[in-house]
């Protein structure tokens, strides 16, 4: 179901990041993203926010807060040094050359895109941000967590299936086998297999150790893979990569060739949303507490005011315990707040508090990570001097 704009003006939605992908064009650098993308997104619920491909933004990530998301697609063949192999193994300089030939568009190293998307991927695994990887961003989520690619699939598995045609570029199909109960084998209405566009020279080799294949090319190569362990829409889990590209397997009418193309961005989003209003539940929790903390405090303290005469006894006890008659209000207003913020733990729900909990140690990663980046800063600075 598409969502109408009108009815989308009045609610916070979910912001899901997407980086550029950059290309020349009348001999100036252009920043993209595929529109199909973006359509699919908004029509779900979300906001699609393009991160541009510039030279310095992967350092800059956390201006982009909050991200409920990130989807990730095409682009060049990602740096070989990410994964540990630096050169095409068993390959001559006559095959490598000829790889570049074939792939010239491709096979040009972006290395910032590399870092943004890197970072971004990494976030995602350690904050629990729902992810999904369209094919380069499904090879960036299997080097990320730590698995390896093909560099060049013809030259390496010696398959005789095409994964790319050049000559008939959108409409080039091939076989995928569908692995059951997986998520991808249900959105396909449990077809054993369905017939998949293919874009890339280059694709899974070793997958890394949390994921399972969902789908498989006749020659072997993995299609489509997830965390089943983090995969749960409603719940805001999702870890996802695919090697082709639902969003453009469509006919000559724009008609999807399959529903399974569009649930997937449509699970997605469902997942994006959930871990959005988890994020809002966390910090709502926070202000409640912090809210009747200090309406208490205050109380407390108006009273201790009205009260300021303590009786020998009284001061020598505060005395005893490290307080002065002069700081003897702050003291008593601290332990009745802390007695307070007990009590209101008590009363929240095991579902609060699990969200609650996972809210501060999201902020004790972010404020760590900002205490890492300023320890660093002076550093740099005196480097450049």
């Amino acid at each position: 179901m598409v969502v109408v704009a009108n009815d989308l003006a009045s609610k916070t939605l979910p912001r899901v990041l997407i980086v550029s992908r950059r290309t020349l064009r009348k001999n100036k650098y252009v920043d993209f993203v595929g529109e199909y993308h973006l359509d699919l997104i908004v029509s779900h619920g979300a906001v699609p926010v393009i991160v541009p491909r510039v030279s310095g933004i992967h350092s800059m990530l956390q201006s982009f807060e909050p991200i409920h998301g990130v989807l990730l697609c095409e682009g060049e063949d990602v740096d070989p040094s990410l994964y540990a192999e630096k050169e095409l193994p068993g390959l001559s300089q006559e095959d490598m050359d000829e790889i570049k030939r074939l792939h010239a568009s491709d096979t040009t190293i972006d290395k910032e895109k590399d870092n943004i998307e890197l970072t971004l991927a990494k976030l995602c695994l350690e904050r629990n941000i729902p992810f999904l990887g369209i094919c380069r961003g499904s090879q960036i989520l299997n080097v990320a967590s730590g698995g390896t690619l093909y560099q060049d699939i013809d030259k390496e598995v010696g398959t005789s299936l095409k994964h790319i045609d050049y000559e008939n570029y959108d409409e080039h199909r091939h076989v995928a086998r569908l692995v059951e109960e997986t998520p991808l084998h249900k959105w396909f209405e449990e077809m054993d297999q369905i017939m998949v566009n293919s874009y890339h020279h280059q694709g899974v080799k070793r997958l890394a150790e949390r994921f399972v294949p969902m789908a498989y090319a006749p020659d072997g190569l993995i299609e489509g893979f997830y965390d089943p362990n983090r995969y749960d829409p409603e719940e805001g889990r999702f870890l996802m990569g695919l090697q082709f590209h639902p969003e453009r397997m469509r006919g000559s009418d724009d008609e999807f060739e399959y529903r399974g193309c569009v649930s997937v961005y449509k699970e997605f989003v469902r997942a994006v949303t959930a871990f959005q209003k988890k994020q809002l539940a966390a910090t709502e929790i926070v202000m409640e507490l912090k809210k009747k903390t200090l309406v208490k405090s205050f109380s407390g303290a108006e009273l201790l005011e009205a009260n300021r005469v303590l009786s020998k006894q009284q001061e020598n006890r505060l005395k005893q315990m490290g307080a002065t008659v002069r700081n003897s209000c702050v003291y008593m207003k601290r332990m009745k707040r802390k007695e307070e913020q007990e009590r209101a733990m008590d009363k929240l729900s095991e579902k609060r508090l699990s969200d609650l909990l996972s809210f501060h140690r999201m902020m004790a990663r972010l404020c760590s990570d900002a205490i890492k980046r300023k320890l660093v800063e002076p550093a740099d600075r005196t480097t450049e001097s």
